[in-house]
């Protein structure tokens, strides 16, 4: 049995304690929603709010749910070759519960660390399901990236919808391309990476997605399903505050605000989801109050959906090492 190390850690990480970095991510939480509200007319905020019709709100609420659900399904699919068999609904639940933690971590991919550690029961266990989950992640910002590519041409040379959507299938292309690439150079990675440099042991973990390329590009069609019903349910959501600037504007505005909150630098994304919804929508003709509050009413929904797994996780506290029955080594 390997010894654990107890080596302390680099001198860099101890200059600021971890107390500190949230005290940090806080900060920047308040400056970026303050900065966002500084010209909000709250007299036209709480008219708005006065008048909306909270029907759509559970709508786009609803459709969000269902959104994780196939996300959580995505991930089951991509953790499967590493060995984790445990049925879709496990993995479903796990997803939920990552939720729940991204709503007080940094930016929406805070939650990440702790869905690895649910799955795992142990340290090289959680490190391949890190693995399964840093798979689920690229996929969807691979549709992300492709939406948000086509809707940002389209926006730029004012393009028709063929047009767009021709731009769309060779950004795809292009995304299935560099994927499969990758996948298919993974053991000459492996290869040239030190023997003993803990790089080689993360990269070959990902080894039996290349006797599986087209699962890959399956979880990029699933994360279009998903990235696709997730700008639905933006769309939704801002019509409780009739804010309807067409269909097509939500597809250059949803996949782009999502792509921002993925930097973590605010605790959940909140702050950086206001300020960008506001700067985007404008764009389309939105006043600033109106944008303030579909992004301020998106975030309610992700609130929402993320107590389900906060209530998901109370049903279950068992520790990760718990879940073998559920959970198998392939």
């Amino acid at each position: 049995m390997n010894s654990p190390d107890t080596s302390d850690p680099p001198a860099a990480w101890r200059r600021i304690p971890g107390w500190a970095s949230a005290v940090l991510r806080l900060a920047a939480t308040l400056g970026l929603l303050a900065w966002a509200l500084r010209d909000v007319q709250w007299s036209r905020m709480l008219d708005l709010l006065r008048d909306a019709d909270w029907r759509w709100l559970l709508a786009g609420l609803a459709l969000s749910v269902v959104v994780q659900i196939v996300a959580g399904m995505r991930w089951a699919a991509l953790a499967r070759p590493l060995g984790f068999d445990a049925p879709p609904a496990y993995f479903v639940w796990r997803f939920f519960e990552g939720a729940f933690f991204s709503l007080c971590l940094p930016s929406s991919i805070g939650g990440d660390v702790v869905k690895a550690y649910r799955v795992g029961d142990t340290t090289q266990r959680r490190l391949l399901a890190g693995c399964s989950v840093l798979a689920d992640r690229l996929t969807g910002l691979a549709a992300l990236g492709v939406l948000a590519g086509a809707a940002l041409a389209a926006a730029k040379w004012r393009l028709s919808l063929p047009a767009t959507l021709s731009v769309a299938a060779g950004l795809l292309l292009a995304a299935l391309a560099g994927f499969w690439i990758l996948v298919g150079s993974l053991d000459r990675i492996v290869g040239l990476i030190p023997e003993h440099h803990a790089a080689r042991a993360f990269v070959a973990q990902l080894l039996p997605y290349q006797q599986r390329p087209s699962l890959i590009a399956r979880a990029v069609g699933w994360s279009f399903v998903v990235q696709i019903g997730g700008t639905l349910a933006v769309a939704l959501v801002a019509r409780t505050v009739r804010v309807d600037p067409g269909l097509g504007a939500w597809f250059a505005v949803a996949p782009l605000v999502a792509l921002i909150e993925t930097v973590p630098i605010s605790i959940g994304g909140f702050g950086v989801r206001e300020n960008a919804m506001e700067y985007l929508l404008s764009r389309h003709g939105v006043p600033g109050e109106q944008g303030i509050a579909v992004a301020l009413l998106c975030g309610l929904t992700r609130i929402c959906a993320g107590l389900v797994g906060g209530v998901l996780f109370l049903l279950d506290r068992k520790p990760a090492a718990s879940a073998d029955a559920a959970v198998t080594t392939g």
